[in-house]
């Protein structure tokens, strides 16, 4: 029986694990859509009311859940739309698979002025994922669908892209659909002689802090295991939260990181760049690097690990953790030390940052310990940063190094319905929920319970807080004329609500946690306090 390139990809979805497409559907994928029209008890049809929306909603989910998801858009304009949530993806190695329309096959790169065409479509795809390609022939097509779960799921992980011509949808091709799964790749473990010299390292300092980033994530208990054993404090920063409880004595921000830096004689980087330590922080002969990653690029770039282990922390944690164990000196003069510091730091940045800390305390008091907090490009946002109290791996979600403003609202759209399980919330100021405020009609379409706090200070509030504190109140494109977001969302037939104190957002949002419909809760903000002198941390030694 003859097979289409549309059922190919249709079956290579499903027979790895995608079981939701984010989607915006238009004419270049028509008959992709026709084929999955049959298969939607397999694969869920979620569409969007934007091309960004569907992408942002994979990429909310693939966070959440630590599990690849898969989105599909329109070349073009389309395409365009997506690419920030791509560029997102691919800076927090994040596993999403791009499925992107084009238009006729032959008619690439020859400038007809198609619809939707645009030069070098496939090249700008190839700058934000880790792997892509275009599919124009049947007999190579499975080929290039296996290779692309492979190499999503391979060292670093991250997104991956084919693009599918309009007339190739139909084209024939020939597959099994029990050849089309690809387990992901067992990579690499360290070898007997890397950890050795790393618990020798190890064994030698007297004052190590720990570095946790998103490749931490699924080694949470493994890092708390290795923290205790050697005394360590653990920095967390965006991506690293839950790793470690944020009330254990050891887990650190990085305000209070920063503050014993000048003393720390070893810095251990898992699944972490390292990047804000070796570029803001300053570095010295006497500060030793123990560096795991998967993507051995990072282990050399700025300043080389002493020890540079390229490793899946899943294989390489529980070989360190039997390596130190009972190997250590007494460090508790420094796990002292740690805890003043932190108890010492905490405290100033609680009373100087008093305004964002009360609303933070707020919702943390209300969301329980497995519940999702999403953060955006707001004040309040950016405190969360280092001040949120995140207690479970993946229940923060941060753009990361992007700083993608307007990313909150769909992505958090997405982890909501990717982790129907526990509540999610999603923060962002008025300025960045305009980006896809949109996406409260999908909420409302699908069902979606997903909780959005929009602090809204009439302002993009961040560059007229710079304006204020650093260009003598020279405010210029800074103010903003937003809507009344609780009207906003009741004519989305979304609920909506205010709250004007931190007392009252913890009655509104524990009311709308408990109910299993999507809500949006308007907060009114006035100027508060710079967060910056707590993030952009100076060079403290080298």
């Amino acid at each position: 029986m003859s097979q289409t390139i549309a059922q190919l990809a249709v079956d290579s979805l499903i027979s790895n694990g995608i079981e939701n497409l984010y989607c915006l559907p238009g004419v270049q994928n028509d008959d992709f859509f026709n084929t999955l029209y049959d298969r939607q008890d397999e694969l869920r049809p979620i569409q969007s009311r934007h091309e960004q929306g569907a992408a942002y909603m994979a990429l909310g989910a693939a966070l959440a859940t630590g599990k690849p998801q898969a989105f599909c858009i329109v070349p073009g304009p389309g395409f365009l739309n997506g690419c920030a949530a791509l560029c997102t993806a691919y800076s927090l190695n994040a596993p999403l698979f791009a499925l992107i329309g084009q238009i006729p096959s032959r008619a690439i790169g020859k400038g007809l002025g198609l619809l939707h065409e645009i030069e070098g479509q496939l090249e700008i795809m190839g700058t934000m994922t880790k792997w892509c390609d275009r599919v124009v022939d049947g007999s190579k097509a499975v080929d290039q669908f296996r290779t692309a779960w492979t190499e999503m799921q391979s060292g670093r992980p991250g997104p991956v892209g084919l693009e599918i011509p309009v007339d190739i949808w139909t084209a024939e091709t020939s597959f099994e659909p029990s050849a089309l799964t690809i387990a992901p790749p067992a990579n690499r473990a360290p070898d007997a002689t890397e950890i050795a010299a790393a618990a020798d390292l190890i064994r030698q300092a007297k004052r190590p802090l720990i570095v946790v980033g998103r490749g931490a994530q699924d080694v949470s208990q493994d890092v708390r295991s290795f923290a205790k054993e050697i005394s360590a404090g653990v920095v967390h920063f965006r991506s690293g939260q839950g790793v470690m409880r944020a009330d254990d004595d050891q887990c650190i921000g990085i305000p209070v990181a920063h503050a014993l830096w000048p003393d720390c004689d070893l810095v251990i980087g898992l699944g972490s760049r390292l990047m804000a330590q070796k570029v803001q922080w300053g570095m010295d002969d006497a500060l030793k690097i123990l560096h795991i990653d998967l993507d051995p690029d990072v282990l050399t770039r700025m300043r080389p690990a002493d020890v540079g282990i390229e490793a899946d922390l899943i294989h390489a944690m529980p070989l360190l953790n039997a390596a130190v164990k009972g190997q250590q000196p007494d460090r508790n003069d420094w796990l002292d030390e740690v805890r003043r510091a932190k108890e010492r730091k905490t405290q100033e940045y609680v009373e100087n940052l008093a305004p964002q800390i009360g609303w933070l305390s707020a919702i943390r008091d209300v969301l329980p310990e497995n519940g999702i907090l999403v953060d955006e490009l707001t004040q309040i946002g950016y405190v969360s940063r280092f001040a949120h109290q995140a207690f479970e791996p993946r229940t923060f979600l941060s753009s990361g190094f992007q700083g993608t403003l307007g990313w909150g609202i769909a992505a958090a759209l997405g982890a909501a319905h990717a982790r129907q399980d526990v509540p999610v919330v999603s923060i962002c100021g008025d300025g960045g929920a305009m980006f896809t405020i949109a996406e409260l009609s999908t909420a409302r379409h699908h069902k979606i319970p997903l909780t959005v706090i929009v602090m809204n200070d009439n302002a993009y509030g961040n560059v007229r807080s710079i304006q204020r504190d650093n260009y003598q109140e020279r405010y210029i494109a800074s103010d903003l004329i937003s809507p009344d977001f609780v009207k906003l969302a009741e004519s989305c037939g979304v609920k909506g609500e205010r709250a004007a104190t931190p007392d009252e957002l913890r009655s509104v949002l524990a009311d709308a946690i408990a109910t299993d419909e999507p809500t949006v809760i308007e907060v009114p903000q006035g100027q508060v306090p710079s967060p910056w002198d707590y993030v952009l941390l100076p060079k403290v030694r080298g």
